[in-house]
């Protein structure tokens, strides 16, 4: 994710949450929990929205509606780059509103398995009743805050393929909020139209909040445009940004999140590191450089 303005102060709505809901999500739980598969639906042709049930007696995947969430998947039956069984671990932001009652919806792409690598093909070749295992993960904060609503007058969003997922719910939690008078604007960025996800949903999104929220899309795909395409074409330009997301302001009003592969993050806003690495190993967190590429300009 990239902002860019500096940190702004957030005054959340009251929460729902409370000591005892807090107990009551999934979130309470520091290990791996059990989710079982209720439905499978194709949204494009390597990719699927999957809802899982939480597990008894959790009744919300985390203890606060208001803030994003993501969850580690855990795919028992991987192997390692060097073709030796391990467990793979992959986080996925989940594409449902954080008060969803009772289940959790995932947008998975079935990259082709290989060693390393195979996480969402797992959890895409799950059968209706199989379960996942995953672990709630720690808030993630932009600019020292979690929040994301009553936070700016204007937010853009960029999304390229998948990276809608985080996106998509932080639209959903804003534009919940009735008192919420941020305007926000996505652009999203696909190969192909039949590979643009979640589409029927952003565009109900749309129709449902004229004056709060506009979705452009743009294909990359070298073949011609469809018939009667409207988008853009491309994978970011000058005119696009000026076009299809808001202008910038130097009051810290206005902010830009962007999220797709490496390679997309980086033309957008300029590429992310790594902190140290874990007492155990483990992947250190994602850091944002300075802000250079497209949005820079």
């Amino acid at each position: 994710h990239l902002g860019r303005q500096s940190k702004v102060k957030c005054s959340l709505p009251k929460a729902r949450s409370s000591s005892a809901v807090a107990v009551q999500s999934c979130s309470a739980v520091k290990g791996p929990l059990q989710y079982t598969l209720l439905s499978k639906t194709q949204q494009s042709p390597d990719s699927q929205l999957l809802r899982f049930s939480l597990p008894h007696p959790y009744k919300f995947l985390g203890k606060d509606p208001r803030l994003p969430t993501c969850i580690k998947v855990v795919h028992p039956f991987g192997t390692a780059e060097d073709g030796k069984p391990k467990l793979l671990e992959k986080s996925y932001s989940p594409v449902s509103h954080p008060a969803s009652e009772g289940f959790v919806d995932l947008l998975v792409k079935a990259y082709p398995p290989r060693p390393g690598g195979g996480v969402g093909a797992y959890l895409c070749g799950l059968q209706i009743g199989d379960v996942m295992s995953a672990t709630f993960k720690s808030d993630r904060l932009m600019h020292g805050d979690a929040g994301v609503t009553r936070r700016w007058a204007h937010l853009g969003l960029v999304a390229g393929g998948t990276g809608i997922a985080p996106l998509i719910q932080i639209a959903r939690i804003i534009l919940d909020d009735p008192a919420d008078t941020t305007h926000t604007r996505l652009l999203f960025v696909n190969r192909h139209e039949d590979d643009i996800l979640m589409r029927a949903e952003l565009d109900h999104l749309a129709r449902q909040h004229p004056g709060r929220f506009a979705v452009t899309f743009s294909l990359t795909g070298k073949a011609l445009a469809p018939a009667g395409w409207t988008g853009y074409r491309g994978r970011g330009s000058l005119a696009m940004i000026a076009e299809a997301l808001p202008q910038p302001t130097n009051d810290g009003t206005t902010m830009v999140l962007v999220c797709g592969t490496d390679g997309f993050v980086s033309s957008w806003g300029g590429p992310v590191s790594r902190g140290p690495k874990g007492p155990h190993g483990q992947k250190g967190k994602k850091i944002q450089g300075p802000l250079i590429g497209l949005l820079a300009d």
